[in-house]
């Protein structure tokens, strides 16, 4: 194949190969590409050899249709002929009438005899790949393209060894020379996956042997470059299947290519590569179905950056431990281990021993798992019977992931980063493995966590985005404000920092919305209104469905004031769902259940976040985290709370009623559904034991004194019947402003935690240049006066009121919770 021009090998699989109208497609890429001489591999049509084999299992058990299925398969190739050729088709379709009726021959034989052989099998399945080359080379002559056709088994000679077919490089290269000599070829097509012995009968390369072919003819051939053509862009960073973020790495060296390929990368063999490896030849992999991009390509070249290429994971595996004190310090334990597997013929995948030598464990495959604990008991059944090895143990349900890549190498903090993110999707590691050369770490994992451990290492290493599934319970004024900030944000912060964002269910108290991937947030309000109420919402089911196996984070926003809702909070942390709110039950109920919330969050890795439960938006509870925690001292807190009532008496100047002033505030979202919920104190109340808690106060709500404002006449009642009777607090509360306003102050809903922790809630008269004298209208002000902040107290103030400001403060805690799951924020 003399030329100035490139020779390039190409390998085109069964998916490309499956139709007239994709070989159509191979043929239009091989022509397209007018600089190179090409060397053209192909597979069989797709299913074809799956096919083929049971067809020899038909004929071979004498079942009646196996003539029929043949008949289906040769008009499959005639049609494909038809379309190809056209008129000119008689002679193709006449050559596949001879091949099949010399596969007829061989089936009946099969069928006279009642059995097979491995002869006959290879010769057999082999013959798609025989019938798919000829029909590429026919129709591309059939262009008026120069070419020629190839069938390996006239060059390609193997033989079976303990490691697989091996290639015998000598026998083969003197065949290929000798039949391309003086050949000026600019395209040969080769039949892929077959070949011959060293007794000339025909054979194959295996499972994988057409891309194994790709490269052995781009070896034989002295290929530039091997071009593998498949169904997908590339080497991706992750099994799109188990992680739909996966992304393409367009650079990777061999070895990266080998090992993710070894632990579970379907896309290459490590087999194939060896070929090209040899002889330094890059790899690139190819989408037939998109032929305009570049793919991936795999060469000598270590590729550093990123440090992270990937990540695979390898299923179907068991974790054998062999463990006793008589181990330690005993020559050739791991020896006689191995050689008892060896003999056995069992492979191992990977080997993990601590450094005690007190026990050794490896992983093997699943269907090996017995005879391996067999073959181990037997040889150490002495060890075992005096008490030097206390167990031999083997754990079905494994999977090996491993995080591959070249710029690892040297890099202090990958492994670090890969059991803190496994940690954090609370993915428990059973055994650990990392070769010298640094490029691949793998853990041993239970199969059920390794979805959700792929996504989570995968985005860990910002190959993906940092994946968050979110539930959201109370769609009111406060939910739905949240539910809109995510969805005007989503696909920002998905671009811009790799964090998405998925809200996945929507609950109520009597009905719930939820998607297996991610609900339409343009549309949530339409979809949840349409839905019918079925009963009080299953909690357990909603929180489930959130905390799904295949993502790596959970997350619930708790927007209700529901005490049911906070109640669940213990055991949705324990099982690993953080949880943000604005919900004062969980913070301000029962002592016991706060106890209960705080020591799940301590024993687990779950955040909870309810820095809205004060401030809103406003860093009313993180400041004091801050006091405390940096060693100061608190003296007192002094509050307005309630960002209700200070709109009310920021307000209420006597130009107006007092009842009047509630209605606007009620009508604005500023108050409780209940106005009473604002006006008795109890919800400033709740919030200053939020505060006190903290502190590490012990008190309960009835501890607070509250001076409610509501007048003992219509406290009795519903929302609606209250509303009608809200005139009743004009009088008194116009009483009390005229007092203030005689003393020349204002009044004002003030909380106060003292040092000795006495709490008290309740209008007060304040000097007009109080601190609390001067916020603007619907403003939260805390005032932390400490050793520090004594004669100048520390003053936190801003807006304390409405649904956007409360979702501004949850959604700071959500990013907060991202930033800790390792997002970019």
């Amino acid at each position: 194949m003399n030329s100035s021009l490139p020779l390039i090998a190409h390998k085109f699989g069964g998916s490309s190969m499956r139709d007239a109208e994709r070989i159509r497609s191979v043929a239009d890429i091989l022509l397209a590409r007018t600089g190179e001489r090409q060397i053209v591999v192909v597979s069989a049509m797709q299913g074809m050899t799956d096919a083929l084999i049971a067809l020899v299992r038909q004929a071979a058990a004498r079942e009646p249709g196996w003539r029929e299925a043949l008949d289906q398969m040769l008009q499959r190739h005639i049609e494909a002929a038809r379309q190809l050729l056209g008129t000119d088709s008689a002679p193709a379709i006449a050559w596949l009438h001879k091949e099949f009726a010399d596969l007829a021959d061989v089936l009946h034989a099969l069928a006279l005899m009642g059995t097979s052989s491995r002869e006959a099998l290879d010769l057999v399945q082999g013959l798609g790949e025989v019938w798919s080359s000829r029909l590429l080379a026919e129709h591309l002559s059939a262009r008026n393209e120069a070419g020629a056709w190839l069938d390996a088994r006239d060059v390609l000679v193997v033989r079976a060894e303990e490691l697989g077919v091996m290639v015998d490089w000598a026998r083969s290269q003197q065949a290929f020379d000798a039949w391309i000599a003086g050949k000026d070829l600019r395209r040969l097509v080769v039949t892929g996956f077959v070949a011959r012995d060293l007794h000339q009968r025909a054979t194959t390369l295996g499972r994988n042997g057409s891309d194994y072919s790709g490269a052995i003819f781009g070896a034989l051939s002295g290929a530039q470059e091997i071009h593998i053509w498949t169904d997908v862009d590339g080497v991706l960073s992750a099994d799109p299947r188990l992680v739909p973020e996966a992304v393409l790495v367009t650079d990777l060296s061999y070895h990266e290519a080998c090992e993710l390929a070894y632990f579970g990368a379907k896309v290459i063999h490590p087999q194939t590569m060896a070929p090209a490896i040899e002889r330094n030849i890059p790899i690139y992999i190819r989408n037939t179905f998109r032929p305009e991009l570049s793919g991936s390509r795999i060469g000598p070249e270590l590729s550093l950056e990123p440090p992270v290429k990937g990540v695979s994971a390898a299923d179907g595996m068991a974790l054998v431990n062999v463990e006793g004190a008589g181990m330690i310090g005993v020559p050739g334990t791991a020896e006689r281990l191995f050689g008892a597997l060896r003999e056995n013929g069992i492979s191992v995948v990977m080997i993990s021993q601590g450094s005690s030598e007190h026990s050794i464990c490896c992983v093997v495959r699943e269907q090996d798992a017995e005879r391996a604990s067999a073959a181990l008991n037997e040889v150490f059944a002495l060890e075992l019977q005096r008490g030097f090895l206390q167990d031999i143990a083997v754990q079905t349900g494994i999977s090996v992931l491993a995080v591959v890549g070249d710029g690892m190498a040297g890099m202090p903090g990958i492994a670090a980063r890969l059991f803190d993110h496994l940690g954090r999707g609370r993915v428990n590691v059973r055994a650990i493995a990392q070769g010298a050369s640094e490029r691949n770490i793998s853990v041993a994992i239970d199969t059920r966590d390794a979805s959700k451990a792929l996504r989570v290492v995968h985005a860990g290493f910002y190959l993906s985005a940092q994946t968050i599934s979110i539930g959201v319970i109370g769609p009111g004024n406060v939910g739905a404000a949240l539910i809109n900030q995510i969805a005007a944000v989503e696909e920002r912060l998905k671009r811009e920092i790799g964090l998405d964002l998925r809200v996945r269910a929507i609950a109520g108290s009597r009905k719930w919305l939820r998607a297996p991937r991610r609900l339409d947030l343009s549309n949530w309000k339409t979809e949840y209104a349409e839905l019918a109420e079925s009963g009080p919402t299953d909690l357990d089911a909603f929180a489930a469905h959130v905390h799904a196996d295949h993502l790596p984070h959970a997350l619930i926003i708790d927007c209700s004031a529901s005490q049911g809702v906070a109640e669940k909070y213990p055991e949705w942390l324990a099982q690993g769902i953080h949880i943000i709110t604005p919900n004062k039950s969980a913070g301000s109920g029962p002592l016991a259940r706060y106890r209960a919330i705080q020591a799940a969050t301590r024993a687990g890795i779950a955040r909870f976040r309810y820095e809205a439960t004060v401030g809103a938006g406003l860093p009313v509870i993180s400041t004091l985290r801050d006091l405390i925690d940096t060693g100061d001292e608190i003296h007192s807190i002094e509050g307005m709370f309630s960002g209700t009532l200070a709109f009310l008496f920021n307000r209420f100047d006597g130009s107006q009623p007092f009842s009047a002033l509630v209605r606007e505030a009620r009508q604005l979202g500023y108050t409780e559904p209940d106005p009473r919920d604002d006006l008795d104190g109890r919800d400033v109340a709740r919030k200053l034991v939020i505060l006190a808690r903290e502190q590490g106060l012990a008190i309960e709500l009835a501890d607070v004194e509250v001076a409610s404002l509501v007048p003992e006449s219509i406290r009795d009642g519903d929302s609606a019947r209250f509303m009608d009777r809200l005139d009743a607090m004009d009088a008194p509360m116009q009483a009390l402003l005229d007092a203030a306003k005689a003393e020349n102050k204002v009044l004002r809903f003030v909380a106060r935690l003292t040092r000795e922790g006495h709490t008290s809630v309740g209008l007060v008269a304040l000097p007009r240049d109080h601190a609390f004298a001067n916020a603007r209208l619907t403003d939260n002000v805390v005032q932390f006066s400490t050793r520090r902040y004594a004669s100048n107290p520390l003053v936190v103030q801003g807006p304390g009121a409405g649904p956007e400001v409360t979702a501004a403060g949850l959604f700071a805690d959500l990013l907060r919770v991202s930033a800790h799951l390792g997002a970019k924020v």
